[in-house]
């Protein structure tokens, strides 16, 4: 599997696995009605940059990496994460999630936070705290689940070097 920076002629495959995570309603707090148009201009925005995890051709993953916050809060860095239906289950997202890791120690981001993982979402969970994040936050009930009702999210962070003094 390589992971390699989005093309505009990866948009196609890229809306392919973003549109049915954010139509289902249950791991992002996106409009589950938003357009095409407007799901790739969320992840693919001039704010960040995007990866695709490609195997033999076929696109199985992507994901973003922005600063978190503007200003004095510009070093540390966020990222959102999809894989294709297909792919689960496959290390896809780990190895994304390694990747931007590793991307992010490169661009001199001192940490990682994630600041919106529903708590339902536990295959999630369990893989950020396995790659070193800590859940950092809690807050309660701030996520409708379609079928969960009212659901914690966590707030996960990773220190990426040690904090500057």
């Amino acid at each position: 599997m390589i992971i390699k920076k989005a093309e505009a002629s990866d948009a196609k495959a890229i809306a392919a696995i973003i549109l049915p995570t954010i139509r289902e309603g249950a791991t992002y707090a996106l409009d589950p009605n938003m357009s095409e148009t407007d799901a790739l201009a969320y992840w693919m925005g001039p704010d960040k940059e995007t990866f695709v995890a490609e195997e033999n051709g076929v696109i199985l993953g992507t994901y973003y990496m922005r600063p978190n916050q503007a200003g004095g809060g510009r070093h540390v860095c966020n990222c959102g994460y999809m894989t294709s239906a297909a792919a689960t289950g496959r290390g896809v997202a780990r190895r994304m999630c390694e990747h931007s890791l590793e991307h992010a120690r490169s661009r001199g981001y001192q940490a990682m936070q994630f600041n919106f993982v529903i708590s339902t979402n536990e295959r999630a969970v369990r893989l950020w705290q396995s790659l070193g994040f800590e859940i950092v936050g809690r807050l309660p009930a701030a996520f409708r689940h379609p079928t969960a009702g009212y659901v914690d999210a966590l707030v996960m962070y990773q220190h990426l070097s040690a904090p500057p003094r």
